[in-house]
């Protein structure tokens, strides 16, 4: 039995959902997402909620109708709210800047590491030492900002590398040996 899938999703002022084909299409004031539906999963809409119906009772569709309600929950708030995460880099000559529709990295390479910004979000660096990813789509937000952070993990001697803004680093004690003895 899925707890999340029996949920009601609210929809706020001024977003709309509808569903034909299989297709379920969210629109708001900061854009519209849509999201294929499989057919055991029926989703009703009515009285500015949306409620997701089972047609089989088997346990994967258990799993589904949790999945496509939250799916379509991020949907409803991309679209009202939008997404937003922040990127961190820490380190000695580290810094990040926004040329254009790339980004740019100088992150202790030979070479400064470019990374094509995506048409759907936005990118902002408010220091040289942050980095904000914002847009309506949750997991395009989160993919990007991933691939931020892969270009340089956090190490866990300094801590110098690119973290989320609110990933807490486990800090390793350096070498111990020989110091203060004789």
């Amino acid at each position: 039995m899925s707890r999340i899938g029996n949920k009601h999703i609210l929809i706020p002022q001024g977003v709309t959902v509808t569903y034909a084909d299989g297709v379920i299409t969210v629109s708001g004031s900061k854009g519209t997402l849509s999201q294929t539906i499989n057919k055991v999963i029926t989703p009703k809409i009515e009285n500015n909620q949306v409620l997701f119906v089972k047609n089989d009772a088997e346990q994967e569709t258990d799993a589904m109708q949790g999945l496509y309600r939250a799916l379509v929950a991020n949907m409803v708030k991309g679209v009202s709210e939008g997404f937003e995460k922040t990127v961190v880099i820490n380190g000695v000559g580290y810094k990040a800047q926004v040329n254009g529709k790339k980004l740019v990295l100088n992150v202790g390479f030979s070479h400064p590491v470019e990374m094509d910004i995506p048409q759907d979000l936005n990118v902002v660096c408010p220091s040289i030492t942050e980095i904000k990813i914002s847009g309506i789509d949750k997991q395009r937000v989160g993919q990007f900002a991933s691939n931020i952070r892969d270009v340089r993990p956090v190490e866990p001697y300094h801590a110098y590398g690119i973290r989320y803004s609110d990933e807490v680093v486990i800090r390793k004690v350096g070498k111990a040996a020989g110091k203060g003895k004789k």
